[in-house]
C-alpha cells in the first residue's frame, strides 16, 4: 500500500516482466528524470533533445567509465505529454538480469527511488492524464486473457465509462446547484428547480445506472471466464469431458461412482472468449457426508453458471433413444426453478461410441431440438452427441460454446459494460441513494432531504472516476498493479 506516497520525487523501475529476455525497459519518471539519466548516460545530452525521440548511447558507472554497463536506447518524453504527465525517460537495455540490476542501482545512487506498485499509473491519475476508471482499464488490459476481455478493457481505458458517467453526473450537479439555491433563499419561498423535470431526469438516470450495474454479471464473466458447469449423474463422464475439452488429464477418471468429491475449475480460451469450466460431483442420493458436500457445491455451481452442460450417459437412455421427458425428469431442480439471465443449456449425450445406432441417435437429437417448449424457463441451445474418451463431437461442442458467448456478447457494441467490482458497488450505492430521491420528489419530500440524497448520488458516481478521490480507494486500486 502507498501510505507514504510522494509525488515530487523521481522514481525508477523495470517496466517489463521479471526475468531474462531480449530487452528490458527501465522507466524513470519525475521532475529530475532527464537530469538523473544524463548523469549515468554516455551519448548525446538528453536534456537538450526533443520530446518523443529515441537516442542510442551507453549506461556508464562514473567510478568505472571505461567499462559501460550496456549499450542501450533512451526515449525521452517531456511533461506534460507523457504517460505520467511528468518528464519520463524509458531506457531499453539488454535483458540480462545483471544489467537490469546494475542499471537500477546506478539510477538510485544518482537520485531515484524505487517505484511502488502502480505508482506510474497513480501519478498519471494525480496529474490528470487519466481518471480512476481509466486506470483500472489499464490494469484490465494487462490482465486480459481473451480478445473479448481486451476489447472491453481498451474501451474503458479510452474513457467510455468515464464519459458516460460524466454526462450523468453533470445532470445531477446542475440539479444540485438549483436545490442549494433554494436552500439559500428558503425564507423567500422560491422554487428554482421544477420538481416534475427533476423527477423525469432522475428516473432516466436511475434507469441508465441500473443498466450499467446489470451489465456487471456479463462483463465480469467475459473478464474472468464465462462459467460453464458440467453436471450430470455419477459416471456420466463429466471428468472425461473436462479432460477432453482441456486436452489434458486434469480430472481423475474412474468407473467408481462418486470419484469426484468436489468441484474442479479450469479455464480455456476458445476463439475470442475465456471459459471457466466447472467439473462437478455427480448428482445422486448418497449417505456419504463428504460426497454430499461435493453435491451441494455442484448445485451452487449450477446457480452461478452462465452455461450448463447437462451430460447424460447415452447408453442409459430408454431403448437407446433420445427422450426429452427422460431428460427433463433428470434435470436438477436448481436449473429449472432458478434460471439465470442469459443462461443456456446444452444437453451432452456422452459415450456414443458405445452405441450401435449412433447415426440414428444423432438424427433424433436434431428432431427433438427442433421442437419448441421442451423445457420451460431456460433455453435449450443444443443437443450434442459426444464421446469424451474418443474426443468425438468435442470440436462441435466448443463451437456451440463460442456461439452462445458471441450471441450474448455486447462488448463489440456501443453499450458500456462494467467489469470491475468496485465500480459495480459504487453504481449500486448510487442507485440506492437516488431511489429515495425519486420517492421524495413524488411525495413532496423536504428540499433539504432531497438535496442530501442528490449529494450522496453525486458522491458515489464521482468515486468511480475519482472526481472526489479517496486515499483508501486509491490505495486499493493501485495495489493491484505490479510496477506500472
Amino acid at each position: 500500500m502507498m501510505d507514504h506516497y510522494i509525488a515530487d520525487d523521481t522514481i525508477c523501475a523495470i517496466s517489463t516482466p521479471t526475468g531474462t529476455g531480449g530487452i528490458a525497459v527501465i522507466r524513470v519518471s519525475g521532475p529530475n528524470a532527464i537530469g538523473i539519466v544524463d548523469s549515468v548516460w554516455k551519448g548525446c545530452k538528453l536534456d537538450s533533445v526533443k520530446s518523443h525521440t529515441a537516442h542510442l548511447g551507453e549506461i556508464i558507472d562514473g567510478d568505472n567509465p571505461e567499462e559501460p554497463i550496456d549499450q542501450c536506447v533512451a526515449t525521452v518524453f517531456r511533461s506534460p505529454n507523457s504517460y505520467t504527465g511528468e518528464d519520463v525517460v524509458e531506457i531499453s537495455v539488454h535483458g540480462s538480469r545483471w544489467i537490469q540490476r546494475e542499471s537500477i542501482a546506478l539510477l538510485m545512487r544518482a537520485g531515484c527511488r524505487m517505484a511502488q506498485p502502480g505508482e506510474y499509473t497513480r501519478r498519471a491519475v494525480m496529474n490528470g492524464r487519466m481518471d480512476l476508471a481509466q486506470a483500472e482499464g489499464v490494469a484490465d488490459i494487462i490482465a486480459s486473457s481473451s480478445r473479448a476481455a481486451h476489447r472491453i478493457a481498451m474501451s474503458q481505458m479510452k474513457g467510455s465509462i468515464s464519459k458516460k458517467l460524466s454526462v450523468l453526473r453533470e445532470q445531477l450537479v446542475q440539479l444540485s446547484v438549483l436545490l442549494e439555491l433554494e436552500l439559500d433563499f428558503s425564507e423567500e419561498d422560491v422554487e428554482f428547480a421544477d420538481r416534475n423535470r427533476m423527477l423525469h431526469i432522475a428516473e432516466d438516470i436511475i434507469s441508465e445506472l441500473q443498466r450499467l450495474h446489470n451489465s456487471f454479471r456479463d462483463g465480469n464473466a467475459i473478464k474472468e471466464g464465462i462459467p460453464v458447469a458440467i453436471i450430470g449423474a455419477t459416471n456420466a463422464g463429466k471428468s472425461s469431458l473436462l479432460n477432453a475439452l482441456l486436452d489434458d488429464e486434469r480430472a481423475i477418471v474412474s468407473d467408481i461412482h462418486g470419484t469426484t468429491r468436489d468441484t474442479i475449475e479450469e479455464t480455456l480460451e476458445i476463439g475470442d472468449y475465456l471459459f471457466r469450466f466447472i467439473d462437478t460431483a455427480g448428482l445422486r442420493d448418497t449417505e456419504d457426508p463428504i460426497e454430499q458436500i461435493g453435491i451441494d457445491r455442484s448445485r451452487k455451481a449450477i446457480s452461478r453458471s452462465v452455461i450448463t452442460i447437462f451430460l447424460i450417459d447415452a447408453t442409459t437412455l430408454p431403448q437407446s433413444k433420445l427422450d426429452m421427458s427422460f431428460i427433463k425428469d433428470n434435470l436438477p431442480e436448481e436449473l429449472l426453478n432458478e434460471p439465470q439471465d442469459f443462461h443456456s443449456l446444452i444437453i451432452g449425450l456422452n459415450k456414443i461410441d458405445l452405441l450401435d445406432n449412433y447415426s440414428t441417435l444423432t438424427d433424433d437429437s436434431r428432431q427433438e431440438l427442433s421442437k419448441v417448449n421442451i423445457i420451460d424457463k431456460i433455453p435449450l441451445h443444443s443437443i450434442v452427441p459426444v464421446s469424451a474418451t474418443q474426443t468425438i463431437g468435442i470440436t462441435h461442442l466448443k463451437q456451440i460454446l463460442t456461439d452462445i458467448a458471441k450471441a450474448n456478447d455486447i462488448s463489440g457494441t456501443d453499450d458500456i459494460i462494467i467489469t470491475n467490482l468496485r465500480q459495480a458497488k459504487a453504481l449500486k450505492n448510487a442507485i440506492d441513494s437516488i431511489q429515495p430521491l425519486i420517492d421524495g420528489l413524488k411525495n413532496g419530500l423536504d428540499t433539504m432531504l432531497v438535496a442530501e440524497h442528490l449529494r450522496e448520488t453525486i458522491s458515489h458516481l464521482s468515486s468511480i472516476t475519482g472526481t472526489i478521490p479517496s486515499t483508501e480507494i486509491l490505495n486499493t486500486i493501485f495495489s493491484r498493479f505490479c510496477i506500472g
